[in-house]
């Protein structure tokens, strides 16, 4: 899938602009498809006075928590865990906690990968807990903990439940959660340069800075520890680009026919983590743009234009991360900076809108049905033989036509002797041709199907559902006259 040049200067220019202004030292940016990475570019100053480029390695944070989510469900595949045990049965120094109501359930896996166990919010804190070790974190759980909600009943974006999923795997595997992610899911998928330990990265390292007195002062890179299940990955813009691809590849055979892309965690298990589990209350994420919930280790937004995107940011002391992809096109943009709070996710998001409007455009000057502005239609080919046949029965009614093409409640809802009537009059209302072309379509669901026939004084809006058989019968049928204003 191409990306025009000019989109692509338009994006270069968003990273550009954030070191011009002194957001950050240095900015890293990477697009891509399907087929994998598209461009990418960055600007500033790395920290050797070089740019940073595709494999410069960056604190990644809490993009982490995708990977941490995928290693849970390899053991899941394997029998090896529950996710609706309580977190009890890996972490006994949990019992200890009091819950906020004597009847509130103990937060199972599922609740933690939800972030509806219950905790409150804990970024600040939860980003400086990385190298604590398990007996340190078992010593935070015997001294109690505080509740926004009953575990599973609301949502917070919570550390401390993804540090208590990485307890989890490591139990269930019987070795530290950072070698179970490495040795499942890392590296079976060839992302070499993604790695919990800065020394065993292969590229340039950054730095990590927060500004102070008119320069940047640099962090200490935290090590390995319990809460690296949060945030504790490094990686460049080409290995995390391929994982998003790798995610977003299980919804090929959805989006083209393809088939998904083989690996340790399923197509069907990514396409769960893909899924928005728990949904997100205006109040707990006021930044975000659409509707927008949490499914596994991943945000789930929805576009009423461009359809299900899927991201998550990663902030810690002296990084900002950001990836993000639409499930439909399987367009992505990650990019990276080196400076605490830097919200790389601004000009990320930005940069991903103008991919999906420039491709959206590419789309409609390729389809003539799509010429009024209205999105690609794709839907089945059932639909699409359903249309041609409804068109052949508005062209020359016939009840056994009918019969064959509609589902019987068709002629139980509406006669056919009054459906032929209303037909009639609405194709004289505007002078429709039953046997021109659509001039535009537009469809909700593949097996959904509106489309628009011109008329000499206006248009005949034709529009069909089918019901869920394999025969492809259409339920609903309707014709309406849109008159042109006068």
């Amino acid at each position: 899938m191409t990306i025009d040049t000019a989109t692509i200067e338009q994006i270069d220019a968003l990273f550009r602009d954030r070191v011009d202004r002194g957001v950050a030292p240095s900015s890293v940016w990477g697009v891509f498809d399907p087929d994998g990475l598209v461009a990418s570019g960055g600007h500033g100053d790395r920290g050797d006075g070089r740019a940073p480029h595709a494999d410069t390695v960056y604190r990644i944070a809490s993009c982490t928590k995708s990977v941490t989510a995928a290693t849970l469900l390899t053991l899941v595949a394997d029998g090896r865990i529950d996710l609706d045990a309580p977190i009890t049965d890996a972490v006994p120094a949990f019992a200890a906690v009091r819950l906020p109501t004597p009847d509130s359930p103990v937060p199972t896996l599922r609740m933690l990968l939800t972030m509806s166990a219950g905790f409150p919010t804990d970024d600040p804190w939860g980003d400086r807990q990385e190298s604590i070790s398990d007996d340190e974190l078992d010593a935070v759980l015997r001294d109690g903990l505080l509740f926004d909600s009953v575990p599973g009943t609301g949502f917070a974006y919570s550390n401390l439940g993804y540090a208590l999923l990485g307890r989890a795997v490591a139990h269930a595997a019987g070795r530290p959660f950072t070698e179970v992610a490495t040795d499942s899911v890392l590296r079976p998928l060839g992302l070499d340069e993604t790695v919990f330990q800065a020394s065993d990265a292969h590229g340039h390292v950054v730095v990590g800075a927060r500004p102070f007195a008119g320069t940047w002062e640099p962090l200490p890179l935290s090590g390995p520890g319990a809460f690296s299940p949060i945030g504790g990955l490094f990686s460049t813009v080409t290995d995390l680009s391929r994982w998003a691809r790798h995610l977003s590849s299980a919804f090929a055979p959805i989006r083209s026919g393809a088939a998904a892309e083989p690996g340790p965690v399923s197509a069907a298990d990514r396409r769960t983590m893909q899924q928005a589990m728990r949904q997100i209350p205006r109040t707990a994420l006021p930044s975000a743009k659409r509707p927008i919930g949490y499914g596994f280790g991943l945000f789930v937004e929805h576009d009423d234009d461009h359809g299900t995107i899927v991201s998550h940011s990663g902030g810690y002391p002296g990084f900002s991360a950001h990836m993000r992809w639409s499930v439909r096109t399987g367009l992505g943009v990650v990019a990276f900076e080196n400076a605490t709070q830097a919200k790389v996710s601004v000009p990320t998001e930005t940069a991903h809108d103008l991919m999906l409007a420039a491709s959206a455009a590419a789309d409609r000057a390729a389809d003539p049905a799509a010429a009024d502005g209205r999105r690609p239609v794709r839907v089945l080919p059932e639909t699409r033989a359903a249309q041609a046949a409804v068109t052949r029965l508005l062209s020359d009614w016939d009840d056994r036509l009918a019969d064959a093409v509609c589902t019987p409640n068709v002629a139980m809802d509406v006669p056919y002797d009054r459906r032929r009537s209303a037909v009639a009059e609405a194709v004289a209302a505007v002078g429709a041709d039953l046997t021109a072309s659509p001039v535009a379509e537009e469809s909700a669901t593949p097996t959904h199907l509106r489309w628009w026939l011109p008329g000499t004084s206006g248009r005949l809006r034709i529009e069909i559902r089918l019901a869920p058989l394999a025969a492809g019968l259409v339920q609903t049928l309707t014709c309406v006259a849109e008159p042109s204003e006068r």
